[in-house]
């Protein structure tokens, strides 16, 4: 009775597990493609030595069990040759095989490294111009720049079918991670730093891009929609940015940089000249020191006493506490402020050792000291 109830149980978990979309194992990119098939081959290759240990050890138990008085009994046994050569060299090769399939893929996927193809058996053709995409991570939305076109966009991304994607890849104030599962694997966002991606995008269709990164309260909503389009539904789709679309002014960008969460889709038609640049420099709010500024200084031999001027202007993760827009939850060192939470974890919430949370005065107060 108890393995027909569990005859008639397993089933339906399994129509329900059907509605999984497992868009890592379906990809519409050459990129992702070429991971997925890592990860099958890497996977089966493990599996030859997996299966059949499984499978031993369970003929083994039945065929040596108690019971069995017809099996070979030799207590004093206690090495076989043949079988020593057959348990360290299927492991050896497997692994060398892993090995060199790691070290292939490894360098042939690497996201820095251009495309060498569109798909398998299609090069890319001499006359292809990569499609350019800044990516700005902010809290908690995503902002993507097209140079090449003069607009920007926010948590919409698209992209013309079979044409190398260019991706450089910066964010305005903490780590996060660019991903879009059916187009190529995760590549980091962070601050003051550019990362690249070289992707395609083979099919049609609108895929779903997201954070993979925690990044705070808005982590979760910081979605956006990828659209596969064929040439001329691109070019429509740059021209309603431009139709729709405002000017992304650095005064634009300083409001959009403001924390907020569930963004909804927009676009602008026009982007200020060198706003990239500056975002990955952390010098788009007047008066901050551009890193590349400061850079070439330390290359210079340095500025001696009088660089202490230029403290304030490197001071980049205070400006959300001055301008009073700070997200929730930060607290010290990043934005000069003390937790909020009352006591210290070894007073175990003892109210002779609990304080009072600081205020606004205190916490300007903590930082300027």
């Amino acid at each position: 009775m108890r393995t027909l109830l569990q005859g008639l149980v397993l089933p339906p978990l399994f129509m329900l597990l059907s509605g999984c979309n497992l868009v890592v194992m379906h990809p519409s990119g050459d990129v992702a493609l070429q991971q997925r098939n890592l990860v099958l081959a890497s996977t089966g290759l493990m599996l030859l030595i997996i299966v059949p240990v499984i499978a031993l050890t369970l003929w083994f138990a039945w065929r040596y069990r108690a019971a069995n008085e017809t099996a070979t009994y030799k207590p004093d046994w206690y090495h076989s040759t043949a079988l020593e050569v057959v348990i360290w060299t299927a492991p050896l090769m497997i692994i060398i095989a892993l090995g060199a399939l790691t070290w292939i893929s490894t360098h042939t996927l690497d996201p820095f490294r251009p495309l060498g193809r569109l798909a398998a058996g299609r090069p890319i053709p001499a006359d292809a111009k990569p499609l350019v995409v800044e990516v700005v991570a902010l809290d908690w939305k995503w902002m993507f720049v097209y140079p090449e076109y003069g607009i920007a966009t926010v948590n919409e991304l698209a992209a013309p079918v079979d044409r190398p994607i260019t991706f450089k890849i910066t964010a305005s104030s903490v780590m996060n991670a660019f991903y879009v599962p059916a187009l190529a694997g995760m590549i980091y966002a962070m601050p003051g730093m550019e990362t690249k991606l070289h992707a395609v995008i083979n099919k049609e269709g609108v895929y779903d891009g997201l954070a993979s990164h925690y990044s705070g309260s808005g982590f979760s909503r910081m979605t956006f929609k990828f659209h596969g389009l064929k040439p001329d539904g691109f070019d429509a789709w740059v021209a309603k940015a431009k139709e729709q679309g405002t000017d992304l002014s650095r005064e634009a960008y300083l409001a959009l940089e403001k924390p907020s969460e569930g963004v909804a889709p927009r676009f602008y038609r026009s982007v200020a000249d060198g706003l990239y640049t500056a975002i990955l420099n952390m010098c788009a709010m007047p008066g901050k020191m551009c890193m590349s500024e400061m850079m070439h200084i330390d290359a210079s031999g340095g500025a001696g006493k009088e660089s202490h001027e230029n403290r304030e202007r490197l001071q980049y993760d205070n400006r959300r506490l001055e301008q009073g827009d700070e997200p929730n939850g930060a607290t010290a060192p990043a934005a000069g402020r003390a937790p909020r939470s009352e006591g210290s974890p070894n007073d175990q919430g003892s109210p002779e050792n609990k304080k009072a949370p600081p205020t606004k005065s205190d916490d300007l107060q903590i930082h300027h000291h």
